[in-house]
């Protein structure tokens, strides 16, 4: 009878991961395709043998169908620090236990990237990137892509959790107003000059720059929308790094060619991969895919907690990352 426990990594990732995984002798195997599995293929993947453990993504829709598939799996551990691809109710309701990677060096990396979209879309760094590229640049222009100033100007956060308080940070540093609003208010914060905005309503119109730091609820999707947009002042920019459907892409596309707003910094989207077509072709907007935590460092640490949170779990200990 074969005893040794069986893990399955269905992306390849850091290598830290699968290493202390080999080092206390399961049976390691890793999905080489680089490519989004669809339900279809993520069934067949975890149903080759009959895993102990899996350490999955974000991308990996994770619900009934997929645990009574894989009754042999245990054990979830999420590689991000969001879960909200995992029905994790039902995951209770079967004993099937479900972690995440919320690594020290995600907070750090996001608000950095936060800050990359924000001066990118802000200072047009892209467009006029793009313009020299094209042998347009004839020679120093007074009005040439005149952007935003950021001295004195307010920073509305929408969610101040571990992520928000870091944003935060650097933007008292930079000289920016910090204006919040969240469901439980953050001390810390408020202790740096941070002020308290009860709803999301009064925040938007006060706020030169708008960023998202909202986990994916029932209460937060399209939280951004044709409504919430048309509060915001027609100069300002909005930032999201936190999960796609929190706005209305759609929205957000009407919004930018009308000049509701200025422009966006999109590191997520609604339909992810997919990005509504008419947000690909505005100059007004700055899109990366899915990048925010994306720091050597910070993706290692991912992986090392991962990979612990399954060996915890299979010997037997408390595990550190559990979902409750």
């Amino acid at each position: 009878m074969d005893t040794q426990k069986k893990v399955l990594i269905t992306r390849k990732l850091p290598e830290d991961a699968e290493k202390a995984l080999l080092a206390r002798g399961y049976a390691v195997d890793i999905n080489e395709k680089e490519k989004t599995l669809s339900k279809r293929q993520f069934i067949s993947l975890i149903t080759k043998k009959d895993y102990d453990a899996v350490l999955c993504l974000l991308t990996d829709k994770i619900d009934a169908e997929v645990f009574d598939a894989a009754p042999s799996v245990k054990i979830f551990s999420n590689y991000a620090t969001g879960f909200d691809n995992i029905d994790v109710e039902e995951a209770k309701k079967r004993g099937v236990a479900i972690a995440n990677a919320p690594a020290p060096m995600t907070p750090t990396a996001v608000a950095e990237h936060v800050f990359a979209l924000l001066f990118s879309i802000g200072k047009r760094v892209i467009e006029a990137d793009r313009f020299v590229r094209a042998g347009k640049y004839k020679g120093w222009v007074p009005l040439l892509f005149l952007g935003a100033d950021f001295s004195d100007k307010t920073l509305g956060l929408v969610g101040a959790g571990r992520i928000g308080e870091k944003v935060a940070n650097i933007g008292r540093a930079m000289g920016l107003k910090i204006i919040y609003t969240d469901v439980a208010r953050n001390k810390n914060i408020e202790e740096k000059g941070a002020e308290y905005v009860e709803n999301l309503e009064k925040l938007l119109p006060m706020a030169d720059f708008v960023s998202l730091h909202v986990p994916l609820l029932p209460s937060t999707k399209h939280l951004m929308n044709e409504k919430t947009l048309r509060l915001m002042k027609p100069t300002a920019y909005l930032i999201n790094t936190s999960r796609g459907p929190v706005i209305d892409e759609k929205a957000l596309d009407r919004a930018l060619e009308e000049k509701v707003i200025a422009g966006a910094g999109i590191d997520v989207f609604e339909f992810e991969p997919k990005v509504v077509r008419g947000l690909r072709k505005r100059n007004n907007v700055v899109l990366t895919p899915h990048i925010a935590s994306a720091s050597l460092v910070t993706r290692t640490q991912m992986a090392q907690i991962a990979a612990e949170n399954i060996i915890e779990f299979l010997e037997g200990k408390p595990v550190t990352y559990l979902i409750k």
